[in-house]
């Protein structure tokens, strides 16, 4: 399953992504934000966004959205049964099923991106333009919130990343490839990867949160 997500990522490579003014990720705000139902930002009024919309929200709802995750209690991890059943469908090159069973995890947790990866790689196998270009313009959505988290110049602005896979799938969408060597340490709610090669650094922070 992993050289077919990297091919993928790979492709998704080649789409430009505009430049934007970075918005400072305030983790706490967001928190609450997301529970508060009069917030602009309050989850249930951007995941209607997302699942209906996904190319009409900004930098702010994205991050809400992409480091909310970090707040929620309902998400599919790639060590339940459901996603190892979903995943042995995609290595087995049994598209239907991953469709099928992607839908449910789908509609579990919306924002998360091994999910999405796989069911874009299933429907472009069964050449679903629809709902392939539909489920990138989620993806490009999430993985914006993380390339506006920082430049990765620096500790200081860090990209921020919910896991170590989302960390990689960001390295993909960088072009950053495997002659890049990591040095890592710990930090406040969270670990530093530092990604080097000659005399450029990439710093990108994986969050461990605990408020």
């Amino acid at each position: 399953m992993k050289n077919h997500l990297l091919l993928l990522l790979l492709l998704f490579s080649v789409f430009s992504f505009g430049q934007k003014s970075k918005p400072v990720v305030d983790l706490k705000m967001i928190g609450k934000d997301l529970k508060n139902e009069k917030s602009p930002y309050n989850y249930e009024k951007l995941i209607f966004k997302y699942k209906a919309y996904p190319k009409s929200l900004d930098s702010i709802e994205s991050q809400h959205l992409y480091y909310g995750r970090n707040f929620r209690s309902d998400l599919v991890s790639t060590t339940d049964e459901d996603f190892k059943t979903l995943a042995d469908a995609f290595k087995n090159g049994d598209f239907d099923e991953c469709i099928k069973k992607g839908k449910v995890l789908y509609e579990k947790d919306p924002t998360n991106l091994d999910v999405i990866l796989i069911l874009l790689r299933a429907f472009d196998s069964k050449k679903d333009g629809s709902n392939f270009m539909h489920h990138l313009s989620q993806f490009r959505t999430l993985t914006d919130a993380i390339r506006s988290s920082g430049d990765g110049k620096s500790e200081k602005t860090a990209y921020l990343v919910n896991s170590v896979g989302d960390e990689y799938i960001l390295l993909n969408i960088l072009n950053l490839g495997q002659d890049y060597t990591r040095v890592s340490k710990p930090g406040k709610a969270g670990m530093f990867d530092i990604w080097s090669k000659d005399n450029n650094d990439i710093y990108i922070k994986v969050l461990y949160i605990d408020f």
